[in-house]
Protein backbone atom coordinates (compact mmCIF):
# COMPACT_ATOMS: atom_id res chain seq x y z
CA UNK A 1 0.00 0.00 0.00
CA UNK A 2 1.61 3.14 -1.47
CA UNK A 3 1.25 6.10 1.29
CA UNK A 4 0.64 9.89 1.07
CA UNK A 5 4.31 10.38 1.90
CA UNK A 6 5.20 8.70 -1.32
CA UNK A 7 2.95 10.52 -2.99
CA UNK A 8 4.35 14.43 -1.73
CA UNK A 9 7.56 13.16 -2.27
CA UNK A 10 7.04 12.60 -6.01
CA UNK A 11 5.13 16.02 -6.15
CA UNK A 12 2.01 16.91 -6.20
CA UNK A 13 1.93 20.84 -7.16
CA UNK A 14 -0.95 21.27 -9.38
CA UNK A 15 -2.30 18.02 -9.77
CA UNK A 16 -5.68 17.32 -8.67
CA UNK A 17 -6.19 15.20 -5.77
CA UNK A 18 -8.95 13.28 -5.46
CA UNK A 19 -9.40 12.49 -1.56
CA UNK A 20 -12.22 9.83 -0.38
CA UNK A 21 -12.91 10.70 3.05
CA UNK A 22 -15.56 10.27 5.75
CA UNK A 23 -17.39 13.30 6.50
CA UNK A 24 -20.56 11.22 7.48
CA UNK A 25 -21.32 13.19 10.08
CA UNK A 26 -24.20 12.92 12.32
CA UNK A 27 -26.83 16.11 11.96
CA UNK A 28 -29.42 17.82 13.77
CA UNK A 29 -31.91 20.05 12.30
CA UNK A 30 -29.48 20.78 9.84
CA UNK A 31 -26.03 21.44 11.97
CA UNK A 32 -23.07 19.26 12.69
CA UNK A 33 -23.09 17.56 16.32
CA UNK A 34 -20.03 15.64 16.13
CA UNK A 35 -17.17 17.02 13.92
CA UNK A 36 -14.45 13.96 14.91
CA UNK A 37 -14.66 12.63 11.27
CA UNK A 38 -13.80 16.08 9.56
CA UNK A 39 -11.15 16.82 12.12
CA UNK A 40 -9.75 12.91 11.13
CA UNK A 41 -9.04 13.73 7.51
CA UNK A 42 -7.51 17.29 8.58
CA UNK A 43 -3.78 16.23 8.29
CA UNK A 44 -4.40 14.71 4.79
CA UNK A 45 -6.14 17.49 3.48
CA UNK A 46 -3.62 20.01 4.80
CA UNK A 47 -0.73 18.23 3.65
CA UNK A 48 -2.09 18.22 0.40
CA UNK A 49 -2.81 21.63 0.16
CA UNK A 50 0.11 22.95 1.77
CA UNK A 51 2.38 21.07 -0.95
CA UNK A 52 0.27 23.04 -4.11
CA UNK A 53 -2.12 20.23 -4.67
CA UNK A 54 -5.32 20.85 -6.41
CA UNK A 55 -7.66 18.73 -3.35
CA UNK A 56 -11.26 17.14 -4.35
CA UNK A 57 -12.62 16.17 -0.98
CA UNK A 58 -15.48 13.58 -1.46
CA UNK A 59 -17.51 11.30 0.79
CA UNK A 60 -21.28 10.17 1.44
CA UNK A 61 -23.35 11.38 4.42
CA UNK A 62 -26.10 9.25 5.08
CA UNK A 63 -28.14 6.73 3.46
CA UNK A 64 -30.21 8.60 0.31
CA UNK A 65 -31.94 6.45 -1.69
CA UNK A 66 -29.77 6.97 -4.78
CA UNK A 67 -30.64 10.58 -5.74
CA UNK A 68 -30.22 14.58 -4.23
CA UNK A 69 -31.89 15.06 -0.72
CA UNK A 70 -31.12 18.48 1.01
CA UNK A 71 -31.89 16.08 4.23
CA UNK A 72 -28.45 14.59 3.33
CA UNK A 73 -26.54 17.75 1.99
CA UNK A 74 -22.46 17.95 2.67
CA UNK A 75 -22.38 21.47 2.61
CA UNK A 76 -22.59 21.80 6.64
CA UNK A 77 -19.48 19.55 6.38
CA UNK A 78 -18.16 21.62 3.43
CA UNK A 79 -18.23 24.46 5.53
CA UNK A 80 -16.85 23.25 8.54
CA UNK A 81 -13.88 21.75 6.90
CA UNK A 82 -13.44 25.22 5.71
CA UNK A 83 -13.43 26.75 9.25
CA UNK A 84 -11.15 23.91 10.17
CA UNK A 85 -8.78 24.89 7.62
CA UNK A 86 -9.09 28.66 7.96
CA UNK A 87 -9.38 29.04 4.59
CA UNK A 88 -12.29 28.90 1.58
CA UNK A 89 -13.82 25.76 0.41
CA UNK A 90 -15.45 25.68 -2.48
CA UNK A 91 -18.67 23.49 -2.37
CA UNK A 92 -20.36 21.82 -5.84
CA UNK A 93 -24.19 20.82 -5.69
CA UNK A 94 -23.28 17.61 -7.83
CA UNK A 95 -20.92 14.78 -7.91
CA UNK A 96 -19.80 14.56 -11.13
CA UNK A 97 -22.10 17.00 -13.18
CA UNK A 98 -21.27 20.49 -14.46
CA UNK A 99 -21.06 22.03 -10.92
CA UNK A 100 -18.31 19.74 -9.84
CA UNK A 101 -16.47 19.83 -13.23
CA UNK A 102 -16.76 23.66 -12.32
CA UNK A 103 -15.44 23.71 -9.07
CA UNK A 104 -12.58 21.65 -10.13
CA UNK A 105 -11.37 23.55 -12.93
CA UNK A 106 -11.81 26.75 -10.60
CA UNK A 107 -9.33 25.32 -8.34
CA UNK A 108 -5.79 26.93 -8.07
CA UNK A 109 -2.84 24.80 -6.62
CA UNK A 110 -3.50 24.51 -2.86
CA UNK A 111 -6.87 25.09 -2.99
CA UNK A 112 -9.53 22.50 -1.93
CA UNK A 113 -13.08 21.65 -3.18
CA UNK A 114 -15.90 19.58 -1.85
CA UNK A 115 -18.31 17.74 -4.16
CA UNK A 116 -21.47 17.10 -3.25
CA UNK A 117 -22.70 13.65 -1.54
CA UNK A 118 -21.87 10.79 -3.82
CA UNK A 119 -24.45 8.41 -2.51
CA UNK A 120 -26.49 11.17 -4.79
CA UNK A 121 -25.86 8.96 -7.49
CA UNK A 122 -27.20 5.62 -7.77
CA UNK A 123 -23.59 4.19 -9.07
CA UNK A 124 -22.12 4.61 -5.98
CA UNK A 125 -24.00 1.76 -3.71
CA UNK A 126 -24.75 0.23 -6.82
CA UNK A 127 -24.52 -3.64 -6.77
CA UNK A 128 -24.09 -3.70 -10.56
CA UNK A 129 -20.12 -3.55 -11.55
CA UNK A 130 -21.16 -1.81 -15.11
CA UNK A 131 -23.10 0.89 -13.08
CA UNK A 132 -20.43 1.24 -10.54
CA UNK A 133 -18.36 1.32 -12.80
CA UNK A 134 -19.23 3.63 -15.44
CA UNK A 135 -19.71 5.94 -12.11
CA UNK A 136 -16.00 5.73 -11.28
CA UNK A 137 -14.94 6.75 -14.71
CA UNK A 138 -17.27 10.42 -14.44
CA UNK A 139 -15.41 10.36 -11.17
CA UNK A 140 -11.84 9.77 -12.26
CA UNK A 141 -12.06 11.98 -14.63
CA UNK A 142 -12.30 14.62 -12.34
CA UNK A 143 -8.99 13.78 -11.29
CA UNK A 144 -5.18 12.88 -11.96
CA UNK A 145 -4.41 10.83 -8.45
CA UNK A 146 -6.68 9.10 -5.69
CA UNK A 147 -5.72 9.32 -2.21
CA UNK A 148 -8.13 7.10 0.01
CA UNK A 149 -8.77 8.07 3.61
CA UNK A 150 -12.23 7.45 4.44
CA UNK A 151 -11.47 4.64 6.75
CA UNK A 152 -15.40 4.17 7.72
CA UNK A 153 -16.12 3.27 4.63
CA UNK A 154 -13.35 1.19 3.37
CA UNK A 155 -16.08 -2.34 3.61
CA UNK A 156 -17.91 -0.96 1.16
CA UNK A 157 -17.44 -2.11 -2.38
CA UNK A 158 -18.51 1.32 -3.66
CA UNK A 159 -17.59 3.04 -6.84
CA UNK A 160 -15.65 5.76 -4.87
CA UNK A 161 -13.98 3.18 -2.56
CA UNK A 162 -13.16 -0.04 -4.36
CA UNK A 163 -13.37 0.88 -8.29
CA UNK A 164 -11.86 4.57 -8.49
CA UNK A 165 -8.84 3.74 -6.78
CA UNK A 166 -8.55 1.09 -9.87
CA UNK A 167 -8.74 4.15 -12.45
CA UNK A 168 -5.77 6.31 -10.55
CA UNK A 169 -2.47 6.42 -9.10
CA UNK A 170 -3.78 5.68 -5.62
CA UNK A 171 -2.24 5.83 -2.16
CA UNK A 172 -3.32 5.56 1.68
CA UNK A 173 -3.50 9.06 3.70
CA UNK A 174 -2.71 9.20 6.50
CA UNK A 175 -5.85 8.27 8.47
CA UNK A 176 -6.29 4.65 7.01
CA UNK A 177 -2.63 4.52 7.30
CA UNK A 178 -2.75 5.12 10.84
CA UNK A 179 -6.16 3.19 11.22
CA UNK A 180 -4.46 -0.25 9.86
CA UNK A 181 -1.46 -0.10 11.67
CA UNK A 182 -3.44 0.39 15.25
CA UNK A 183 -5.42 -2.69 13.81
CA UNK A 184 -2.29 -4.90 13.62
CA UNK A 185 -1.99 -3.83 17.35
CA UNK A 186 -4.78 -5.62 17.73
CA UNK A 187 -4.30 -8.48 15.85
CA UNK A 188 -0.44 -9.45 15.15
CA UNK A 189 1.97 -9.67 18.33
CA UNK A 190 -0.54 -7.95 20.92
CA UNK A 191 0.03 -7.12 24.42
CA UNK A 192 -1.67 -8.58 26.95
CA UNK A 193 -3.65 -9.09 29.45
CA UNK A 194 -6.00 -8.05 25.65
CA UNK A 195 -9.03 -6.92 27.13
CA UNK A 196 -12.22 -6.28 24.89
CA UNK A 197 -15.58 -4.20 25.75
CA UNK A 198 -18.28 -5.44 23.42
CA UNK A 199 -21.68 -2.83 24.01
CA UNK A 200 -24.38 -1.69 21.49
CA UNK A 201 -27.64 -2.56 20.99
CA UNK A 202 -28.04 -6.01 18.64
CA UNK A 203 -25.74 -9.15 19.76
CA UNK A 204 -25.96 -10.02 15.73
CA UNK A 205 -23.99 -6.98 15.01
CA UNK A 206 -21.07 -8.57 17.29
CA UNK A 207 -21.17 -12.06 16.52
CA UNK A 208 -18.73 -12.67 14.10
CA UNK A 209 -16.30 -10.72 15.89
CA UNK A 210 -16.94 -12.50 19.41
CA UNK A 211 -16.20 -15.93 17.43
CA UNK A 212 -12.99 -14.23 16.69
CA UNK A 213 -11.86 -12.63 19.27
CA UNK A 214 -12.24 -15.81 21.47
CA UNK A 215 -9.11 -16.93 20.26
CA UNK A 216 -7.23 -13.58 20.83
CA UNK A 217 -8.32 -11.76 24.17
CA UNK A 218 -8.27 -12.95 27.11
CA UNK A 219 -11.20 -11.16 29.10
CA UNK A 220 -14.32 -10.21 27.17
CA UNK A 221 -16.75 -7.65 28.80
CA UNK A 222 -20.61 -7.30 27.43
CA UNK A 223 -22.80 -4.47 27.71
CA UNK A 224 -25.38 -2.80 26.26
CA UNK A 225 -28.57 -3.89 24.70
CA UNK A 226 -26.65 -7.23 23.46
CA UNK A 227 -26.18 -8.16 27.01
CA UNK A 228 -29.85 -9.26 27.51
CA UNK A 229 -29.67 -11.88 25.13
CA UNK A 230 -26.88 -13.31 26.94
CA UNK A 231 -28.72 -13.13 30.56
CA UNK A 232 -31.50 -14.20 28.55
CA UNK A 233 -29.25 -17.58 27.85
CA UNK A 234 -28.23 -17.84 31.06
CA UNK A 235 -32.06 -18.42 32.29
CA UNK A 236 -32.53 -14.64 33.52
CA UNK A 237 -35.74 -13.07 33.25
CA UNK A 238 -35.16 -9.65 31.05
CA UNK A 239 -38.74 -7.85 30.81
CA UNK A 240 -39.18 -5.93 27.83
CA UNK A 241 -35.22 -5.51 27.59
CA UNK A 242 -33.59 -5.84 23.73
CA UNK A 243 -33.66 -9.36 22.95
CA UNK A 244 -32.80 -11.31 19.99
CA UNK A 245 -34.01 -15.07 20.78
CA UNK A 246 -33.09 -16.01 17.70
CA UNK A 247 -29.34 -15.30 18.43
CA UNK A 248 -29.27 -17.37 22.14
CA UNK A 249 -28.30 -20.61 20.48
CA UNK A 250 -25.00 -19.05 19.14
CA UNK A 251 -24.76 -17.34 22.28
CA UNK A 252 -24.72 -19.69 24.73
CA UNK A 253 -22.68 -21.67 22.34
CA UNK A 254 -20.10 -19.31 22.67
CA UNK A 255 -19.88 -18.95 26.19
CA UNK A 256 -19.30 -23.02 26.29
CA UNK A 257 -16.31 -21.91 23.96
CA UNK A 258 -15.32 -19.56 26.02
CA UNK A 259 -15.14 -21.26 29.34
CA UNK A 260 -13.28 -24.17 27.09
CA UNK A 261 -10.49 -21.92 25.95
CA UNK A 262 -9.71 -20.28 29.29
CA UNK A 263 -11.32 -16.49 27.42
CA UNK A 264 -13.29 -14.87 30.27
CA UNK A 265 -16.32 -13.99 28.98
CA UNK A 266 -18.00 -11.31 32.02
CA UNK A 267 -21.56 -10.57 31.86
CA UNK A 268 -23.38 -7.67 33.72
CA UNK A 269 -24.26 -8.39 37.14
CA UNK A 270 -26.86 -5.46 37.57
CA UNK A 271 -28.79 -3.74 35.12
CA UNK A 272 -30.17 -0.05 35.59
CA UNK A 273 -33.87 -0.60 34.28
CA UNK A 274 -36.90 2.06 33.51
CA UNK A 275 -40.51 1.28 32.78
CA UNK A 276 -40.05 2.49 29.27
CA UNK A 277 -37.44 3.94 27.17
CA UNK A 278 -36.06 7.64 27.99
CA UNK A 279 -37.10 10.93 25.61
CA UNK A 280 -33.54 12.11 23.92
CA UNK A 281 -34.75 14.99 23.29
CA UNK A 282 -35.66 16.86 26.25
CA UNK A 283 -33.61 14.23 28.30
CA UNK A 284 -35.87 15.02 31.17
CA UNK A 285 -35.50 12.80 34.50
CA UNK A 286 -36.88 9.53 34.47
CA UNK A 287 -38.04 6.99 37.13
CA UNK A 288 -35.06 4.26 37.19
CA UNK A 289 -33.14 1.74 39.59
CA UNK A 290 -30.69 -0.45 39.55
CA UNK A 291 -31.30 -4.52 39.90
CA UNK A 292 -29.60 -7.72 40.19
CA UNK A 293 -29.09 -8.82 36.90
CA UNK A 294 -31.10 -12.00 37.80
CA UNK A 295 -34.26 -10.07 39.56
CA UNK A 296 -35.07 -7.84 36.38
CA UNK A 297 -38.69 -7.64 37.19
CA UNK A 298 -41.33 -8.17 34.12
CA UNK A 299 -42.49 -5.13 32.21
CA UNK A 300 -39.49 -3.43 33.04
CA UNK A 301 -36.52 -2.42 30.44
CA UNK A 302 -32.96 -2.55 30.48
CA UNK A 303 -31.35 0.19 29.67
CA UNK A 304 -27.76 0.60 30.96
CA UNK A 305 -25.30 -1.85 33.07
CA UNK A 306 -25.56 -1.15 36.59
CA UNK A 307 -22.97 0.28 39.09
CA UNK A 308 -21.76 -2.76 40.26
CA UNK A 309 -20.93 -3.32 36.97
CA UNK A 310 -19.46 -0.33 35.96
CA UNK A 311 -17.01 -1.15 38.96
CA UNK A 312 -16.63 -5.04 37.96
CA UNK A 313 -15.70 -3.88 34.35
CA UNK A 314 -13.49 -0.85 35.60
CA UNK A 315 -11.03 -3.92 37.89
CA UNK A 316 -11.44 -6.23 34.82
CA UNK A 317 -9.66 -3.25 32.69
CA UNK A 318 -7.15 -1.89 35.09
CA UNK A 319 -4.27 -4.75 33.94
CA UNK A 320 -4.64 -4.65 30.70
CA UNK A 321 -2.16 -3.79 28.34
CA UNK A 322 -4.22 -3.92 25.20
CA UNK A 323 -8.44 -2.60 25.50
CA UNK A 324 -10.37 -3.13 22.24
CA UNK A 325 -14.19 -0.96 23.31
CA UNK A 326 -16.25 -0.98 20.31
CA UNK A 327 -20.14 -0.16 21.87
CA UNK A 328 -21.68 2.01 24.51
CA UNK A 329 -22.72 0.04 27.68
CA UNK A 330 -26.10 1.94 27.66
CA UNK A 331 -28.27 4.67 26.34
CA UNK A 332 -25.22 6.98 27.05
CA UNK A 333 -27.33 9.86 25.35
CA UNK A 334 -29.56 10.65 28.36
CA UNK A 335 -27.75 11.32 31.89
CA UNK A 336 -30.12 8.47 33.96
CA UNK A 337 -28.45 6.04 31.73
CA UNK A 338 -24.33 6.98 30.98
CA UNK A 339 -22.74 6.25 33.94
CA UNK A 340 -22.21 2.28 32.78
CA UNK A 341 -20.16 3.90 29.49
CA UNK A 342 -19.06 6.65 31.64
CA UNK A 343 -17.40 3.92 33.74
CA UNK A 344 -15.71 2.09 30.96
CA UNK A 345 -14.75 5.05 28.95
CA UNK A 346 -13.04 6.40 32.49
CA UNK A 347 -11.15 3.04 33.06
CA UNK A 348 -9.34 3.68 29.80
CA UNK A 349 -8.40 6.73 30.17
CA UNK A 350 -6.74 5.38 33.44
CA UNK A 351 -5.49 2.58 31.56
CA UNK A 352 -1.55 2.06 31.50
CA UNK A 353 -2.48 0.10 28.18
CA UNK A 354 -2.76 0.77 24.60
CA UNK A 355 -6.58 1.35 24.27
CA UNK A 356 -8.79 1.52 21.16
CA UNK A 357 -12.12 3.19 21.41
CA UNK A 358 -13.60 1.62 18.06
CA UNK A 359 -15.25 3.97 16.24
CA UNK A 360 -19.26 4.75 15.48
CA UNK A 361 -20.80 5.19 18.63
CA UNK A 362 -18.70 4.42 21.54
CA UNK A 363 -16.57 7.43 19.94
CA UNK A 364 -19.46 9.43 19.96
CA UNK A 365 -19.97 8.72 23.43
CA UNK A 366 -16.47 9.85 24.06
CA UNK A 367 -17.16 13.24 23.21
CA UNK A 368 -20.31 13.53 24.30
CA UNK A 369 -19.68 12.64 27.74
CA UNK A 370 -16.99 15.23 27.61
CA UNK A 371 -13.51 12.95 27.64
CA UNK A 372 -10.70 14.01 26.67
CA UNK A 373 -9.68 12.40 23.19
CA UNK A 374 -6.20 12.83 23.66
CA UNK A 375 -6.18 10.19 26.36
CA UNK A 376 -7.29 7.34 24.77
CA UNK A 377 -4.20 5.44 22.58
CA UNK A 378 -6.25 6.08 19.47
CA UNK A 379 -9.93 6.41 18.29
CA UNK A 380 -10.93 4.90 15.36
CA UNK A 381 -13.59 6.52 12.99
CA UNK A 382 -14.64 3.32 11.44
CA UNK A 383 -17.10 0.86 13.72
CA UNK A 384 -17.83 -1.52 11.13
CA UNK A 385 -14.93 -0.87 9.59
CA UNK A 386 -12.95 -2.04 12.28
CA UNK A 387 -15.09 -4.93 13.15
CA UNK A 388 -14.81 -6.67 9.88
CA UNK A 389 -11.26 -6.28 10.12
CA UNK A 390 -10.93 -7.65 13.19
CA UNK A 391 -13.46 -10.81 12.07
CA UNK A 392 -10.80 -11.44 9.66
CA UNK A 393 -12.78 -9.99 6.47
CA UNK A 394 -10.77 -8.49 3.33
CA UNK A 395 -12.07 -5.12 3.60
CA UNK A 396 -12.22 -3.83 -0.52
CA UNK A 397 -11.61 -0.16 -0.11
CA UNK A 398 -8.03 -1.71 1.59
CA UNK A 399 -7.43 -4.39 -0.98
CA UNK A 400 -7.96 -1.90 -3.72
CA UNK A 401 -5.39 0.43 -2.13
CA UNK A 402 -3.19 -2.16 -1.93
CA UNK A 403 -2.80 -3.40 -5.60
Amino acid sequence: MKTIDELLTEGVEGRRVFVRADLNVPLADGLITDDGRIRAVLPTVKALAGAGAKVIVASHLGRPEGAPDPAFSLLPAAERLGELLGAPVAFAQDTVGPAARGAVDGLEPGQVAVIENLRFNAGETSKDDTERGEFADRLAALADVYVGDGFGAVHRKHASVYDLPKRLPHYAGYLIATEVGVLKKLTEDVSRPYVVALGGSKVSDKLAVIDQLLGKADRILIGGGMAFTFLKAKGYEVGTSLLQEDQIPAVTEYMARAEKQGVELVLPVDVVVAPGFPDLKTKAPTEHTAVAADQMPEGQLGLDIGPKTGELYAAKLADAETVFWNGPMGVFEHPDYAEGTKAVAQALVESNGFTVVGGGDSAAAVRTLGFDENAFGHISTGGGASLEYLEGKTLPGLAALED
